[in-house]
């Protein structure tokens, strides 16, 4: 019996990792105080990068939304990456500068990154390059600011990137979007309280010309974004938090591009947790690298539907355990863990999901959990790893 209790005290404590780092990163975002980005004293030239793939009837939305910020030094380029479609021609004709590329072998957001980047050293070097993707818009002064603390800080820096439901979206998607709240709002608010750096997001990224220009794009990894962000904190370049620059998105509202985007960043969010969050955190640690070990703690929390399941099982078995057993240790630590991942929850709902949710239909959060299972199970039976582009509505 001994074996079995020590097992389960070791598993008990690897979960209970993600579970303090999820409650203190929520706990600490109540402290969190707005402020305000003032101008820049020198006007900076700024390339914003758009990768496209097969985007035509998409794309014109974000571009008028960049153009709106963007000033005449700056440059929007658009890379037309593998597209079938008519994406270079809509991008063209709304004024945006058009890079096609064509590579059925090396397919990908990083390798579209890498070909935007590799243009600008060849041509004109911008002091700050901005990736926004095409299906995204950016309130007010969002450039601005992004630019200005990504010059000024001369590190990566990340926008509040938010995904909204659709009109019509039903339950699930709203779940998924106080889900994508609490991960991309609440948590990385609570590490910028705690002056600790975030995690990049994909879209609404600047990087000072410098850094951009040296970094590892050229990648089909399909949680690339994750993976730069790691690489850069590991080199002493950590990516910060900016929530008062903002871009904002749209969950598809057809059940197959909804599928094919929730597996690609979850199969992806995995396969790093497993592959590399163990020796990041050991690196971290040995190094004395204050940012990778942010991260990489951060990374070890799985979606968080995953976590309420195993916190979920692991706290039902020790139930079980404690009526037909009369030790309390280690057994009572599993309704512990519980019961500190349902105050996070709750926490969070509170701040930053009672406009997404009712309380009632965050009760039902548990049943979308369940029906995700067949997701994890693909993962250690068929796991993605190809990138490939959602569809949209």
């Amino acid at each position: 019996m001994w074996i079995v209790s020590a097992v389960f005290l070791l598993v008990l404590l690897l979960l209970s990792i993600p579970v303090l780092v999820f409650l203190i990163q929520v706990v600490a975002s109540f402290f969190l105080h707005e402020s305000r980005q003032g101008h820049s004293g020198k006007a900076l030239s700024i390339a914003v990068l758009v990768p496209a793939h097969n985007e035509g009837e998409n794309l014109l939305p974000t571009l008028h939304s960049l153009q709106q910020q963007l000033k005449p030094q700056d440059q929007l380029i658009v890379i037309a990456d593998n597209c079938s479609d008519d994406t270079a021609q809509q991008a063209q004709a709304a004024g945006a500068h058009v890079l096609v590329r064509q590579n059925e072998t090396l397919r990908g957001k990083g390798y579209a990154l890498d070909h935007g980047v590799r243009y600008l050293e060849s041509h004109t070097r911008p002091e700050v390059v901005i990736v926004v993707d095409a299906d995204c818009l950016l309130k007010p002064r969002a450039l601005e600011v992004l630019a200005q603390q990504a010059f000024e800080t001369q590190k990566p820096v990340q926008a509040l990137y938010r995904m909204y439901s659709p009109q019509g979206a039903g339950l699930k998607t709203r779940i998924a979007e106080f889900a994508w709240e609490v991960k991309n709002y609440a948590r990385a608010s609570g590490y910028l309280v705690l002056g600790l750096p975030c995690q990049l997001m994909g879209t609404g990224m600047a990087f000072p010309w410098a850094l951009i220009q040296q970094a590892n794009l050229a990648s089909g990894h399909i949680v690339e974004d994750l993976k730069l962000g790691l690489e850069l904190a590991s080199a002493g370049k950590a990516p910060l938090f900016c929530p008062e620059a903002e871009v904002t998105s749209v969950f598809p509202l057809n059940n197959e591009g909804l599928k094919t985007q929730r597996t690609r960043w979850e199969h992806g969010h995995l396969g790093m947790i497993v592959k590399e969050a163990p020796a990041m955190i050991f690196r971290g640690l040995v190094t004395l690298n204050p940012g990778l070990l942010a991260l990489s703690l951060d990374m070890a929390v799985p979606p968080l539907a995953l976590l309420t399941l195993l916190v979920t099982a692991i706290a039902s078995l020790s139930i079980t355990v404690l009526i037909f057993s009369t030790g309390l240790m280690p057994w009572v630590l599993g309704p512990v863990l519980f019961v500190l991942l349902g105050i996070g929850v709750f926490l969070a709902w509170l701040k930053y999901g009672r406009h997404i949710l009712s309380l009632s239909n965050l009760a039902y959060a548990p049943l979308y959990a369940l029906a995700k299972i067949p997701l994890y199970v693909k993962f250690l039976i068929k796991r993605q790893v190809n990138w490939v582009r959602s569809k949209r509505d």
